[in-house]
């Protein structure tokens, strides 16, 4: 397997959402949704608080690159009956290594909707099925258990805690490790 991606960034459909690349145009809503400080509170990527202007063009305009050099991809979730953007799952890759982390946020106000397991079921299966991936790992702050769930619901198992792993604010944090290979994954019917 090469470090490169083959094809354009891909379009995933389910019932209820479609995970699309981003365009220059969802950058507002990118900054309105990633920008609350929920969101930067409960994750430990590079989301900023306060979310400036600017920030949101300029990590849309990373994807192509990144997703040509085999480093990542980036989708935007969203509803697919209106169109409207509700949040973001990605990849980072080690394809040499057959392997990538999923990361996911869901803009508060589409919380407890079962997006975020949605989404993250079709990536499970984009990157099983497609890609040929044989493992997946997430992490997740022990403090934000609710990303834990999904994980679960997904069929990740928990394999371990990073004691004081990150810090944040001056606080060391704990994040909890999850796993799948592609033998333990069902497909969703």
């Amino acid at each position: 397997m090469t470090n490169k991606l083959e094809g354009e960034i891909p379009t995933l459909q389910t019932e209820r959402l479609i995970l699309r690349p981003y365009s220059l145009a969802d950058a507002p809503r990118v900054q309105e949704l990633a920008g609350a400080a929920e969101i930067a509170d409960m994750t430990f990527s590079s989301i900023p608080h306060p979310y400036e202007d600017g920030v949101a063009e300029e990590w849309i305009g990373t994807h192509t690159d990144r997703f040509n050099d085999g480093k990542a991809v980036a989708l935007a979730i969203t509803l697919a009956e209106s169109g409207e953007l509700v949040g973001n799952v990605s990849l980072d890759f080690a394809i040499k290594h057959g392997r990538a982390e999923i990361g996911y946020w869901i803009g508060m106000p589409y919380w407890n909707k079962g997006y975020c397991t949605e989404a993250a079921q079709a990536v499970l299966e984009y990157s099983f099925e497609k890609l040929s991936l044989q493992r997946i790992v997430a992490r997740h702050l022990s403090r934000n258990p609710a990303s834990g769930k999904v994980m679960a619901k997904i069929g990740m198992k928990h394999e371990g805690t990073f004691r004081k792993h990150i810090r944040i604010d001056g606080v060391l944090l704990d994040l909890e490790l999850y796993g799948i290979l592609k033998d333990e994954w069902t497909p969703s019917v």
